[in-house]
């Protein structure tokens, strides 16, 4: 124990500081080190050991002793070393003290203490006990022991830990990467690996065992079977590595938002599409808007951006009202912190709304915006009512000017500029995010490519206005309903390391207004939450159209930035002819070229910025016709190179072909960060925004061939997405806790199939063009397991023709009494069972590790059918015949019914006949009347004829039960009866009907010998 001490007390006067004076403990009488307590080894000098020893002793009287030793001995010996009086020159103390024999405490910041700091306080209230501690100071302030100044460097000392603790914070990640445990991972890959092998020894089975007296069946099921395991193979492989992502809200603050400094977060353009105010209802594409408008980002830093690609003065009232109803509503959702920030959906949850509120006027508030809000409505209706009757002279705006687009194929380009620094505040007189209209101009003869057009106009735009370096794209139905959900994706978009390599950040599609059932997998949670989180490991999730923010340069065409490698170490000894033949001068080449391109783009930035200042004079004259940089100015920001480098320059970055012929535009694609050029004139930009969407802007450029959304298929998404990945770009998949945008999705089984229909087409159309993934861009830096999910979104359509033969066999099986599978051994059995088994287990283990309920996996399983054999199919051969033959063919629905307005799923029982439905239904009555002629024969022929049946019956069912919610769809309320009682009354009724004429009860049996008409030969 001696031992112990000693190292102890070593340790303890490494430093030999005075913790109450600061000065250094010298030596004592005896020439060693001044030691106050042998016990604790407490860093204490002689001097202050002994002015707090008289002090103690003028203040306490000999019983102040004895109750001290009296405490002492009432402690458990064990004890003595645990309790300590932990304080701090601010005043903030522990309840903790140590006690010495003879009746002296110190403390651990090296006061000495009398009875005022006694463990127990004597019962003191914390009023009380603060004030010893003030009379304590002052005594040792008295005596020169502590001073002021000491405290206020103790004070600054520990404001600058603070910081530097913050600061250390601050630099931590701001994300990280999560991976599925390896306990539910690696069962899973096992398995997928023992069903391939199960997989190959089945299909050797079925091709050496054909089945002879159905051979053109077993033919189709086998070349069947082993379309779906490809497919299969296409679908499992790239979910090989999932893995979740975690961000640090708290961090991106503290890195980008400190006091008393510029807020350095990123700007960003919010875009909100919409074609058809109509179709499209305007108070929700309004509350889209007041989302926006009152995310959790600063006001200066947000720009939102609405394309009207049907020239509606519908919209562009709406617009106007909204931004009105903004000023009020942006600053109670601040005030207040609500979420959502869509009124609509904020007034409709059925939830506490008092939880967490501690604000006594946040009811009077919430029911005064509640009012103001159906008033907001109301005006809305009305100009829906009267949008409803277009007038003959055309509509007249409230100026009296003639509404310019009241021919919506026909009309010059608008912009309407409503809320932003020259706007409006809101009514506590703060900035409120600018709020863009914006209309494409459209002319006859001219192909607008639909969205993708739209898009990239409103990219051209905003780049002129605003430039922001990120872009938020959202459906005009797809509200923010995470006010953050701007900052976490900037926690991956403004990562150092990470952030220069993003092309994008998509966020998870959830819906609103689905049934509880989710009868048609509109949700779509397997491709949400596993498919997408599988591509997250690899090279990114794919784009799907709405909820993603874009980084500004990966859209324009570029390649992600290239990460330096470290040099090899060499030696300069070897041959000159030597290390040309090992490629060492080409390496060097290229390097020496690659450098060259990159000081090329710097010395043109930096050429237009000399231009722009000697000019500056000049052109502030002529800002308001003119544009900020003039194409000339490019130029001569080359000068200073010989041909060979210029015209390497010039090539890589033609601006005028690759970009269009707007200076101002090609100036913003040079800005490394966003933002416009310093003294820009604002009143010139309008004119020059107006400019970027002329319909003929893009001709002859690179604008939806390499540049912004790509064009050449209605499912834009998938293929701009696949043309970054291919350039070298990784996208990020961010789910946090509370979805971050929530749209609406069609319920009824029609309007389902037409939205699964479009984006079948989309994907038959970029199978035939030429960016389809399985043969475009070979050899550069797209993955393997990337492009293998990219194939199996183009591919999957086709699965409908083998999908649609394969269950139309099992009736034509139960109705000609033959089967695909000959009679089969045990030993081939296993075979079967093995498959089903490692189905059945790819399946559970997929659902743990994804933590999706089984209900949603058997959803999507029912509607994969579904949709294969109806939207699917018809999207192949229209596809083919647009391809091959010119012809574009529509559908049109025609509504057979009427919504239950008291149900608040109505819509799923409204029918509305197209010819999606035929295919579907022809199956279903195909199956049931197989299974009744089956079920028939089996009962004619006797015992033996069950065996065989049992297999037929088992694929006939397997066809029906994935197809009953669409039959439940078809058959619609049918008065609020059951669909399923329905269904199984017509089928029982049939199996029973031929039973009964089997057995035929009512004729006498004929009993004895069978007695047969004796012909001529008898």
């Amino acid at each position: 124990m001696a031992s112990f001490d000693d190292e102890y007390r070593r340790s303890s006067f490494s430093a030999k500081i005075c913790r109450v004076c600061g000065d250094e403990v010298k030596d004592g009488d005896n020439g060693q080190t001044f030691v106050a307590c042998h016990v604790c080894a407490y860093p204490v000098c002689k001097p202050c050991y002994e002015i707090a020893g008289d002090d103690e002793e003028e203040n306490n009287g000999p019983d102040d002793s004895d109750d001290e030793l009296n405490i002492k001995n009432r402690k458990d010996s064990s004890s003595i070393h645990q309790n300590f009086a932990y304080g701090s020159e601010n005043g903030d103390y522990n309840s903790k003290q140590q006690w010495r024999s003879n009746g002296r405490a110190f403390s651990s910041t090296g006061s000495v203490l009398g009875k005022d700091f006694e463990g127990e306080r004597d019962g003191a209230t914390d009023a009380e006990w603060k004030e010893r501690v003030d009379k304590w100071k002052a005594r040792q302030e008295k005596r020169g022991l502590v001073t002021k100044g000491a405290q206020t460097k103790d004070q600054d000392n520990e404001d600058d830990e603070e910081e530097e603790y913050l600061d250390a914070e601050a630099r931590q990640p701001l994300w990280r990467k999560v991976p599925i445990s390896s306990s539910k991972i690696s069962p899973y890959r096992i398995v997928i690996v023992l069903r391939l092998v199960i997989l190959a020894f089945f299909f050797r089975f079925r091709i050496l065992t054909p089945a002879n007296d159905a051979y053109p069946l077993w033919l189709i099921s086998v070349i069947c079977e082993i379309w779906f395991a490809l497919s299969w193979i296409l679908d499992q492989f790239p979910k090989w590595f999932p893995i979740n992502r975690e961000t640090y809200l708290d961090r991106l603050s503290m890195r980008f938002e400190r006091d008393g400094e510029k807020n350095k977060l990123a700007p960003v353009d919010v875009f909100v599409s919409t074609v058809d105010p109509l179709k499209e209802p305007p108070i929700i594409t309004a509350n889209t808007i007041l989302s926006i408008l009152a995310v959790d980002y600063p006001v200066n830093k947000v720009s939102c951006y609405v394309s009207d690609d049907g020239a509606s003065m519908l919209l562009f009232d709406t617009l106007s009202e909204t931004s009105e109803f903004a000023r009020r509503w942006v600053p109670f959702c601040k005030k207040y912190n609500v979420e959502p920030r869509a009124p609509e959906f904020y007034f409709s949850e059925k939830i506490d709304y008092l939880k967490d509120k501690v604000q006594t006027t946040f009811v009077k508030d919430r029911r005064a915006m509640k009012r103001e809000y159906e008033e907001f409505k109301v005006r809305i209706n009305s100009l829906v009512a009267k949008a409803q009757k277009k007038p003959e002279e055309g509509w007249v705006m409230q100026d009296g000017t003639p509404w310019p687009g009241n021919n919506t194929r026909d009309h010059p380009g608008m912009i309407q500029v409503y809320l932003g620094k020259e706007g409006a505040f809101d009514i506590d007189g703060n900035e409120l995010p600018r709020l863009v209209y914006v209309s494409r101009e459209k002319r006859p003869g001219y192909d607008h490519h639909k969205k993708a057009g739209a898009m990239n106009a409103m990219v051209r735009v905003s780049a002129v206005l605003t430039n922001a370096p990120f872009m938020l794209n959202l459906d005009c139905d797809h509200y923010i309903n995470n006010s953050r959900a701007i900052r976490e994706s900037m926690c991956f978009l403004m990562d150092p390391q990470l952030g220069k390599k993003l092309c994008y950040v998509q966020f998870p599609q959830r819906f609103d207004g689905i049934d509880r059932n989710d009868r048609y997998a509109n949700r779509n949670i397997v491709f949400f939450d596993i498919n997408m989180r599988g591509l997250d490991g690899i090279q990114g999730p794919v784009y799907v159209g709405t909820g993603c923010v874009f980084n500004r340069p990966a859209l324009y065409g570029y390649e992600p930035p290239v990460s330096e490698k470290r040099k090899k170490m060499t030696c300069d000894c070897w041959p000159s002819w030597l290390s040309c033949c090992c490629g060492g001068g080409s390496r060097k080449k290229s390097k020496s070229s690659d450098s060259k391109k990159k000081s090329g783009i710097k010395s043109l930035l930096s050429g237009l910025r000399r231009n722009k200042k000697k000019k500056s004079d000049a052109v502030a004259r002529k800002r308001s016709t003119e544009a900020i940089f003039d194409l000339e100015d490019i130029e001569e920001g080359l000068e200073g190179y010989d041909e060979l480098e210029k015209s390497s320059l010039m090539s890589q970055k033609n601006f005028e072909k690759r970009f269009g012929m707007s200076p101002v535009f090609i100036a913003s694609t040079l800005m490394e960060n966003g933002g416009l050029p310093e003294a820009t004139n604002t009143s010139s930009l309008i004119k020059e925004a107006i400019h970027v969407i002329s319909c003929g802007y893009e001709e002859k450029t690179e604008w939806g061939k390499e540049i912004g959304w790509i064009y050449g298929s209605v499912t834009e998404d998938i293929l701009t997405g696949f043309k970054m990945h291919c350039r070298g770009w990784k996208s990020v998949y961010c789910m946090p806790s509370r979805p971050a945008f929530k749209g609406s999705a069609p319920i009824n089984l029609s309007d389902r199939l037409h939205q699964v229909l479009r984006w079948a087409l989309g994907s038959v159309e970029i199978f035939f063009s030429r960016h389809c993934p399985l043969w475009y861009a070979w050899g550069g830096k797209l993955k393997i397991l990337e492009r293998m999910a990219y194939v199996n979104t183009i591919v999957y359509p086709f699965t409908s023709i083998p999908l649609l033969a394969y269950c139309t066999i099992p009736a034509v099986c139960l109705l000609t009494g033959k089967f695909i599978i000959p009679t089969i051994n045990n030993f081939a059995s296993i075979w079967f069972l093995a498959l089903f088994l490692s189905i059945i287990a790819t399946a559970i283990l997929e659902l743990r590790w994804s933590n999706v309920s089984i209900n949603d996996l058997w959803r999507n399983e029912q509607f994969w059918v579904i949709g294969g054999v109806s939207a699917h199919l018809f999207a192949v051969f229209q596809g083919l015949l647009k391809v091959l033959f010119g012809v574009d063919t529509n559908f049109t629905v025609t509504s057979k019914g009427a919504t239950d307005e008291a149900d608040e799923f109505g819509d799923l029982y409204l029918f509305k006949w197209t010819t999606l439905l035929i295919p579907p239904t022809t199956l279903i009555i195909l199956n049931m009347v197989g299974v009744v002629a089956g079920v028939s024969d089996a009962i004619n022929n006797g015992y033996g004829s069950w065996g065989p049946l049992f297999g037929k019956l088992f694929f006939a069912f397997w066809v029906i039960v994935h197809l009953y919610p669409f039959l439940k769809g078809l058959m619609g309320r049918q008065n609020r009866t059951p669909t399923i009682v329905v269904l199984w009354s017509i089928l029982l009724a049939s199996i029973f009907s031929l039973v009964w004429v089997r057995i035929d009860p009512f004729l006498p049996k004929q009993t004895g010998p069978l007695l047969k008409q004796c012909g001529v030969d008898c």
